[in-house]
């Protein structure tokens, strides 16, 4: 149903009135320690990736663009029309994929665990499985929020991005952040002896 309505806004170009949704999918409501006002957003593009919908809409109130998840927006549709807009990439998946703050929530897992990357949060949110967050600190630093199905898991995606880590949490990952080096130092040693 939200992904009709937000694409019927999209094709008509109307205004939409919108609220971001907590990860269970209710609405914070006034006096909540997470309530915000609703936002009046020109709704441009919906764009899917890792198997979600987002869409990339002008946020009249903030000014500026913003990626939002669809099943993360309470929405209200107007007849409020709204001119086209200089979109902010010509690669609109592009945009998608390297905006941090899309509204992801961490997927459940059997392991979740977090990071900081000594990498800026739009190329790790490049590159992060979906159902994962990533959290901009500042220019050069991001943490990282996933799940895997082990501990093991984890650390073998976190390796990938080949940068420093550091505040992993929790201990079980820190564990098994050590288990795959040793494991990893075994057979860089193994190698280095069959060639001498």
């Amino acid at each position: 149903m939200a992904l009709t309505t937000v694409g019927t806004a999209v094709r008509h170009r109307h205004l939409l009135v919108t609220q971001i949704l907590r990860p269970d999918g209710t609405r914070p409501e006034p006096g909540d320690p997470d309530f915000l006002p609703a936002h009046h957003i020109e709704p441009h593009h919906l764009v899917v990736w890792a198997a979600r919908w987002y869409l990339v809409a002008y946020d009249l109130t903030d000014r500026q663009w913003r990626v939002q998840r669809v099943d993360r927006l309470h929405h209200r549709p107007t007849t409020q029309h709204f001119p086209a807009r200089a979109l902010p990439d010509d690669n609109l998946a592009h945009f998608v994929m390297t905006t941090h703050d899309r509204g992801d929530t961490p997927a459940a897992w059997q392991c979740t665990g977090t990071a900081r990357l000594n990498l800026p949060a739009h190329i790790v949110a490049r590159w992060a499985p979906g159902g994962s967050v990533v959290e901009h600190l500042d220019t050069e630093h991001c943490r990282l929020t996933l799940g895997a199905w082990s501990w093991a898991g984890i650390a073998g995606i976190l390796a990938t991005f080949d940068t420093e880590l550091t505040e992993l949490h929790p201990p079980e990952l820190v564990h098994a952040c050590r288990r795959l080096a040793h494991r990893w130092g075994t057979i860089a040693d193994t190698e280095n002896l069959s060639q001498l």
